[in-house]
């Protein structure tokens, strides 16, 4: 192959812009498939963070560690 044959230039380089743009839309979806499971794994910690604050709620526990210490200063002396 000559490198100043256009024919071969030119087929080098759709070739090259090929597997480019195949890698890029491969990039991409798997950017895509990231992001939705970071937004899926973000959704389900709110929702476990919640129910254990309800739980706590229902098993009386306060939720501010310094109003734990306080309590249990309190009720040791």
């Amino acid at each position: 192959m000559s490198e100043t044959d256009p024919k071969s230039v030119q087929d080098l380089t759709g070739v090259v812009q090929t597997l480019l743009q195949q890698m890029q839309d491969k990039f991409q979806t798997m950017s895509d498939q990231i992001i939705g499971r970071i937004d899926e794994m973000s959704t389900r910690i709110d929702d476990l963070e919640k129910n254990i604050a309800d739980l706590m709620t229902q098993a009386g526990v306060e939720e501010i560690e310094g109003e734990n210490k306080v309590k249990e200063d309190q009720g040791s002396a």
